[in-house]
């Protein structure tokens, strides 16, 4: 299953409205503003942004109008990253097939260039639109999104060598993962004009989504390898992270994966836009080698 044609020019356009939005060199400290890029406009799917854009699509939208949005989404997106690949939390080297941010510009660097991102997709996601109650909508969702995030990430590094516990996997996994793909959609749909029953029934998709996207990324990092992942690979187990492979091993973490895909498209059934683009992404998200 390959993700949908039209994705690589909203790609493009994603990674162009980044490199706009992202500070000059020119200004003051530019490390800073090297370090951030380095790590925003590293080679990716952007997932985030793509399903933004196409939950604008799912009612009836222009998804051009979630484009800064999108772009919101992605820079806090790698903030995340920058700070979990950090020695204090996962000490990972590699990031999307090359030297993580702190292995380039120092652990300092890395914290700093995290924290700008994450002002700047709050800073980005408050101007995404022309009316202001709904780039209000916007900054919201993703300043929620960013709490539960962190607390999510707090969750996994408190549990790590622990016993294995599906409930602690589902909850870890939610408020990662979940949170910011339900964010995704959500904001997306509101930018694209949902009204509230639509607009939480596209959360609902992203956070069944997120689940199993999540649960995808469990299998790969115990039956994939670093090529495939761009990353180490068999991670999670040496670390001892809470993992639905750990729990249920790989087939109940494959079937797990089907039933919130399952529940993911189901929430797209009253939506008054072309779905096609979000229900082609879901079965991606569990066929991906990557």
């Amino acid at each position: 299953m390959s993700l949908p044609r039209h994705f690589a020019e909203w790609q493009s356009r994603v990674d162009a409205r980044m490199a706009e939005l992202l500070p000059s060199e020119d200004l003051p400290a530019p490390a800073l503003s090297q370090s951030m890029a380095y790590s925003a406009l590293a080679p990716g799917k952007r997932v985030r942004p793509l399903l933004c854009m196409a939950s604008a699509l799912a009612v009836g939208g222009d998804p051009d109008a979630a484009l800064d949005g999108a772009c919101s989404l992605e820079f806090l997106h790698v903030f995340s990253l920058i700070h979990d690949d950090l020695p204090a939390i996962d000490n990972d080297d590699l990031r999307r097939g090359r030297p993580t941010n702190h292995k380039v510009y120092g652990e300092g660097m890395a914290i700093l260039a995290g924290d700008a991102l994450f002002a700047l997709a709050l800073k980005v996601a408050l101007t995404s639109h022309a009316e202001p109650a709904i780039a209000h909508h916007a900054g919201l969702c993703l300043a929620e999104c960013a709490e539960v995030l962190v607390r999510g990430e707090v969750l996994d590094v408190l549990s790590e060598g622990e016993n294995p516990d599906l409930a602690l996997v589902q909850e870890i996994h939610a408020m990662k993962t979940g949170a910011l793909l339900g964010c995704a959609c959500e904001m997306g749909g509101r930018l694209g004009g949902a009204n509230e029953a639509q607009a939480a029934s596209l959360r609902a998709y992203g956070q069944h989504l997120g689940l199993a996207f999540q649960i995808a990324d469990d299998v790969l990092n115990e039956t994939g390898n670093e090529e495939q992942l761009g990353k180490a690979s068999g991670s999670d187990r040496a670390r001892g992270k809470q993992t639905y492979v750990a729990v249920m091993g790989v087939d109940g973490a494959r079937a797990a994966a089907e039933r919130e895909i399952s529940a993911a498209l189901a929430a797209l059934d009253d939506m008054p836009g072309e779905t096609d683009t979000l229900r082609t992404f879901a079965r991606y998200v569990i066929d991906r080698q990557h």
